[in-house]
């Protein structure tokens, strides 16, 4: 199965852009010893999507996607996905 999907296009100065598919739910539990991400169709391809958007060549270090309990994530606690580099 080959899914094409559409990333906003990193752009220097100005700023990563995050697209959500419409109707998302994506909701986080964790535990002990796992994390566990809980999505629809929709916000499994949004997650997709920001992590091939962070994922791009000349997306700095730190740069990053902040999902905020009980807004993007149903939650107790944030989820940051953050883009490093290593050598």
């Amino acid at each position: 199965m080959d899914l094409v999907m559409s990333v906003p296009e990193h752009r220097v100065g100005e700023g990563l852009q995050f697209a959500w598919d419409d109707d998302f739910e994506m909701e986080m539990e964790v535990g002990p010893t796992e994390v566990v991400i809980r999505a629809n169709r929709a916000g499994l391809t949004s997650l997709a999507r920001h992590l091939l958007t962070l994922a791009q060549q000349g997306v700095r270090e730190g740069s990053h996607i902040h999902l905020t309990a009980g807004q993007e994530i149903e939650s107790q606690i944030d989820l940051v996905l953050e883009r490093v580099e290593k050598d």
